[in-house]
Formats: C-alpha cells, structure tokens, sequence
C-alpha cells in the first residue's frame, strides 16, 4: 500500500526560485530590488546611515550611486536582503494600516524577539537569521504560518 501523499492536480506550474548565483538573474532582478529598497526606505523613513547597514554595509558613494541610478545590478546577499524586506512590508500592510505599517520598523517593540529595540536595529544587529525571524513572525501573525 503506498502512503505516500496525494497532492490535487493543479494547472498552475510553481517556478523554481531564482537561481541567485547566477549573475543574468542577478541582473535581472537588481534594479526592482535596488527600487523596492529606496521605496520601503522612504516609506519608512530609514536614515540613510541604517539603509547602508540593511544592505550589509555599503559605502557612502556606493548607497548615494545606487539611489541616483537604481537599475544597477546588486550581489547575491544584497538581494536576499531586499526580498526579505519585501516581505516584511507586505506583511505589515497586510497586519495594519498604513500610517501603523509605515512606522512600525521605527517604533520600539516589546516583544521578546525584539528586547525593546527597533525592528530597525534587531535586523542591523542580528543579519540575515534576523531578517528570517521578523519575516517569520509577521507570517505568522497574519495566519501564513
């Protein structure tokens, strides 16, 4: 007897992820992510200084080049970054309104994940592991999980 699960037929193919090694992909999919990012960072009304920490550290001449001309390829991390932040606002619009979510990443937290900082400051401090963990329970917050 096979116990293996039966999942329904669909019409709809899932596209592999994005194959962020490779370097078409990385061009392709840089300049909505360099745009995506200098959006939420005004929406949220990051200082410039902490958009470059978001970003894994970046240079003055580098951030301000970027913000000048936003179709510039960016490097594999870079890239997970904004597709984690991405997801993060998306969640927030979802969870509150607009004026909440806009600020929420700027107002001290309670929660426990957060030990009173910023959701701004625990994604500086803690990276990538961070980024997962506030994606994560804004999912689960809004009943992805």
């Amino acid at each position: 007897m096979d116990l293996s699960p039966i999942y329904p037929a669909t019409r709809h193919e899932v596209p592999p992820p994005a194959d962020l090694s490779d370097r078409a992909e990385r061009e392709r999919l840089g300049g909505d992510a360099a745009r995506a990012f200098i959006n939420m960072m005004a929406r949220w009304k990051i200082r410039d200084a902490d958009a470059r920490r978001l970003l894994g550290g970046m240079s003055n001449g580098a951030y301000y080049a970027l913000k000048k001309r936003p179709d510039r390829m960016l490097d594999e991390d870079r890239i997970r970054r904004v597709s984690y932040l991405v997801g993060i606002f998306g969640a927030l619009n979802a969870l509150y309104g607009e004026k909440l979510a806009d600020r929420w990443m700027t107002l001290p937290n309670r929660n426990r994940i957060f030990g009173g900082l910023t959701p701004v400051d625990y994604l500086i401090r803690g990276g990538i592991p961070a980024f997962a963990t506030v994606r994560r329970l804004l999912d689960a917050r809004r009943g992805g999980y």
